[in-house]
């Protein structure tokens, strides 16, 4: 596992509100902290898988602007293939398998409420295996996983005390 620090921390978080940021001004930010090491830590952890630097789109930019949770009841022998089969479409954002009432639990973009119908009723539900499906319309998302900073207090390994 890797070992963050709280100058991890700081350099995360700032990568986190502008991906673009130089090494140069990480380190003026932070202060106390050459840009050659912030250049070797951001390595450091890109190589470890603990950040990955990438664009993010927003799905409202090309009108999608209506979102919707879809958990799914699937028989216990096609989770997997399911969770897979939903991770192929385009509209899908997001695909997670869980254990509790439903299965597998997705998100989906589109235009409006009309074309999320369509897609669950016509789509989803008929993939083999799914037995049943719940559907919420998201009208507001207050915080998304793009909007997430990594807490101090990861670096302290206090995050649960």
């Amino acid at each position: 596992m890797y070992e963050i620090d709280k100058t991890d921390v700081k350099i995360v978080n700032l990568l986190l509100e502008d991906g673009r940021i130089s090494a140069s001004e990480i380190a003026r930010q932070i202060g106390d902290i050459s840009e050659r090491a912030v250049r070797y830590r951001i390595d450091r952890m890109v190589e470890e898988g603990v950040i990955r630097i990438s664009a993010i789109v927003s799905p409202k930019a090309f009108g999608l602007d209506t979102y919707a949770d879809v958990w799914m009841e699937v028989e216990s022998d096609k989770i997997t293939e399911v969770a897979n089969k939903m991770a192929e479409y385009e509209n899908v954002t997001y695909v997670a398998c869980s254990i509790g009432e439903s299965d597998v639990s997705i998100q989906v973009v589109a235009r409006d409420t009309g074309e999320i119908y369509r897609f669950v009723t016509e789509v989803v539900r008929k993939v083999p295996g799914v037995r049943k499906t719940t559907t919420s319309i998201v009208p507001v998302v207050l915080k998304d996983v793009y909007q997430w900073r990594v807490p101090e207090k990861v670096a302290d390994g206090a995050l649960n005390k």
